[in-house]
């Protein structure tokens, strides 16, 4: 039976005959139902109309994206260390191409994931290369919309991989939204794979946070200082974000402070 793929989301259910009555994912407040209704592919019929493109940003960093766009648009990422590569985020479209450039990489030791958004085709993903971890913060558990062995659950604040690699819970856009610390990225000067838990903003010297960036639903004073808190102990200078181009490139932790600030003011009586 086919795993259907919601085409507004592009999170992957359980195997069914026939596809399922809506999906969780889009009907809760930080989503939403497509404008058309909600629709279903499988992944047989995406790789059929799509394809994904991949661009080195710096060495031990490359993004995937899927055109024409697809789901909610956002790229993932390849980062590659001497222990193992570690996949950021995913996406729904897992095709030949990519598989062949992971592999020609050394293949996957594991993948990470920011929040439910993202979750996307993961199970697949971990299948076609060895049955890699799938690590998600165990307060986010209730939006696995396809439960399997190969997901891992962590719990805390904070979770080491390997090569310095750092998952830190930030919160705030879900209740166990994740970023990835990579202290070896930016040359040395550290890096933070961010997902939209921070957004990095198009002028590319600021970032945002939000409860629900389609519906427009802030985070609270409360939230926004816990995810300064928890980043604030761990180097970078460089933020990569959800989408392509979104990048801050040098300068990043104080951008996250002077960022911010502006929102706490923003928000303020």
């Amino acid at each position: 039976m086919p795993f259907h793929i919601c085409v507004t989301c592009g999170t992957q259910y359980a195997d069914t005959k026939h596809p399922p009555g809506h999906c969780e994912i889009c009907e809760e407040e930080r989503q939403y139902v497509g404008l058309d209704g909600q629709k279903w592919t499988t992944l047989d019929e995406l790789r059929g109309t799509h394809r994904n493109r991949f661009e080195e940003l710096e060495t031990g960093l490359t993004e995937f994206e899927t055109e024409p766009k697809f789901g909610i648009g956002e790229r993932a990422y390849l980062l590659e260390t001497p222990a193992g590569n570690v996949l950021w985020d995913c996406i729904a479209l897992l095709d030949d191409a990519a598989v062949r450039h992971i592999r020609e990489c050394g293949g996957l030791s594991a993948i990470a994931i920011s929040h439910p958004h993202y979750y996307t085709t993961m199970v697949e993903w971990s299948a076609a290369f060895g049955d890699v971890p799938v690590w998600l913060h165990e307060d986010d558990q209730q939006w696995i919309m396809r439960p399997d062995d190969r997901i891992c659950l962590w719990s805390g604040e904070a979770r080491p991989l390997h090569d310095g690699l750092t998952l830190i819970r930030c919160g705030g856009h879900f209740e166990g939204g994740t970023v990835l610390h990579w202290p070896a990225g930016a040359g040395g000067r550290g890096a933070l794979l961010s997902g939209d838990v921070i957004q990095v903003t198009p002028d590319r010297r600021s970032v945002s946070f939000m409860y629900s960036y389609p519906n427009y639903i802030p985070l609270n004073a409360a939230a926004v200082r816990r995810i300064v808190a928890a980043v604030e102990p761990f180097a970078f200078d460089r933020i990569y974000g959800a989408f392509r181009h979104m990048t801050i490139a040098q300068c990043g932790m104080a951008a996250l402070h002077r960022s911010a600030a502006r929102y706490l003011r923003a928000i303020s009586d």
